[in-house]
């Protein structure tokens, strides 16, 4: 009699009907990315810290809206929930991103992101980061493609 929630255990986890998906009984998952590199093939790494601390942010552009020449010293991982995106870098490389596409973000590398379609934009951005650290830095004035930018 007391082996019966053993059993019963048993034959719950070997039912044909109960299947895993990365570990998760009943849930269906779908990786969208796998990556060691940024969207430009930079190496990821990850910053050093005792203090780590995560900031999860939507940001959302309207047409024709961009983010201003900045870099990121932490890692960032985005997923474009609505829209597209088109993200020059300083070299005036180009990488454009559309709704369901994730995005592993360059380090330390001046970007601009800019909003070229015609509705809202709207992303869920993840900051991996340190605490005391920033997320972005913006140059009060650098020089991107030959011209002066504030």
């Amino acid at each position: 009699m007391r082996h019966i929630p053993i059993i019963l255990a048993l034959f719950g986890i070997l039912l044909p009907g109960n299947c895993l998906a990365d570990g998760y009984a009943n849930l269906q998952v779908e990786k969208l990315l796998v990556s060691s590199t940024s969207y430009n093939g930079q190496n990821l790494s990850y910053p050093e810290t005792d203090k780590p601390e995560v900031t999860v942010a939507v940001v959302t552009f309207p047409p024709g809206s961009s983010t201003g020449w900045h870099e990121h010293p932490v890692p960032v991982y985005a997923y474009l929930l609505e829209g597209e995106i088109t993200v020059e870098l300083q070299d005036g490389t180009h990488h454009q991103f559309h709704k369901g596409e994730p995005i592993v973000e360059v380090t330390n590398l001046q970007h601009n992101g800019r909003n070229t379609g015609k509705t809202d934009t709207r992303m869920v951005v993840f900051y991996t980061g340190a605490v005391g650290t920033p997320n972005v830095i913006r140059p009060e004035t650098a020089t991107i493609l030959g011209q002066t930018k504030p």
